[in-house]
């Protein structure tokens, strides 16, 4: 788990007391409830959305119409959702959540570009009497509840695979390239640290960058000094944080020369990652089911916005630190490693890509090698 989550083990007493005291009373930050009675509406809530950015295809592709779909279908159609994105510009996303204060949302569902920056806004939302939700990433400030992956897993999972496909040339003197994300994304601390737990005793860590805003272009500049300073032919392995960045670094190495990849991680499970996968340039992805992720956020929002607490309660049972504040309630959604053997158990199954989608021209032998077929 991540190293910030109190399991719903621990938790269990306490949620005990915590559901039989929300009957009357309303949401605070950390789970807590007040002694007044909450707020009861009807299906004509006013939901706010607040992405991050649009290069990582998940958020224009699953969250937003996911999250639309289900906000519909619990409210009987009556429900708004009203969406901006930030394109990976805090202050930017500042005046959209003040935007969605003036428009007076029930509830804020806000994926921070930058976790700290966020925190004055989210006070004012709260001060304004508007629920806010912590999506994917942890933002700091009094947020009712935060849903997301467990992020050191994600990283001791991208890890453990590292190094096992490096298998016998898995040594001290092997040297890896660690790519991570964005230094104001806390998740990327977290992947991080997990990576580096499942590599510290394995491998030696040559170089390691924080990649700005996460974009592909400057994890292939940060993957080209890497290079540079280590010799591409010594390079075994790579760590990427996320599959955009991986195609980036993919690019580096290709103009390095390197005819054949080193093992190379990413996440997200991104269409152009699989494909990748299946052609042998990445090694592998971590399958986030987004569709779980934002369809629980949905419900939570949903729920809490018409103050149906138990309910919202009953949906982040975990527990989550921050920075700012103790004991956020969370609902935490695990994931899978994704690589050629199992492409058609993740992300086809879950109809998050067809076999068409996926096994164009260009990949058919492939696509044929791994067993996928129209």
């Amino acid at each position: 788990m991540n190293t910030r989550m109190r399991s719903a083990t621990m938790a269990g007493a306490a949620s005990v007391l915590v559901v039989s005291l929300s009957a009357c009373g309303g949401v605070l930050p950390g789970g807590e409830s007040d002694s007044s009675a909450p707020v009861r509406k009807g299906n004509d809530v006013k939901i706010g959305l607040l992405l991050p950015e649009k290069e990582t295809a998940r958020y224009e592709k699953f969250d937003r119409p996911i999250i639309k779909q289900k906000i519909a279908e619990l409210t009987d159609g009556k429900g708004q959702l009203l969406y901006a994105n930030a394109d990976q510009d805090a202050d930017l996303q500042n005046q959209q959540m003040q935007k969605m204060i003036d428009q007076k949302v029930d509830a804020l569902l806000v994926d921070a570009v930058d976790a700290k920056v966020i925190a004055a806004s989210v006070q004012k939302a709260k001060d304004a009497g508007i629920h806010v939700i912590a999506y994917d990433r942890l933002a700091q400030g009094p947020v009712d509840a935060y849903i997301g992956f467990d992020n050191e897993l994600v990283g001791q999972t991208q890890g453990k695979e590292l190094v096992e496909a490096l298998g016998d040339k898995a040594t001290k003197a092997s040297k890896i390239v660690m790519i991570n994300g964005s230094p104001t994304d806390p998740n990327a601390a977290d992947f991080k640290a997990g990576a580096r737990a499942e590599l510290a005793d394995s491998v030696t860590i040559a170089k390691s960058y924080d990649t700005v805003a996460w974009k592909p272009k400057n994890a292939k500049a940060n993957m080209a000094q890497a290079i540079a300073a280590i010799g591409a032919d010594n390079i075994a392995g790579v760590y990427s944080a996320n599959d955009g960045m991986a195609g980036g670094i993919i690019e580096a190495l290709k103009e390095a020369g390197v005819t054949k990849m080193p093992p190379i991680t990413g996440q997200d499970a991104e269409l152009a990652a699989v494909q990748r996968i299946l052609a042998g340039d990445q090694y592998m992805s971590v399958y986030k089911p987004y569709p779980e992720e934002a369809a629980t956020a949905a419900e939570m929002a949903v729920r809490v916005a018409q103050g149906r607490t138990i309910e919202f309660e009953a949906l982040a049972m975990d527990r989550t630190d921050s920075p700012t504040t103790q004991q956020i309630r969370t609902a935490s959604v695990s994931v899978v490693a994704l690589t050629r053997d199992n492409i058609k158990q993740t992300v086809v199954k879950d109809k998050i890509f067809k076999v068409s989608e996926i096994c164009t021209a260009k990949f058919a032998t492939a696509c044929a090698e791994a067993g996928l077929t129209h």
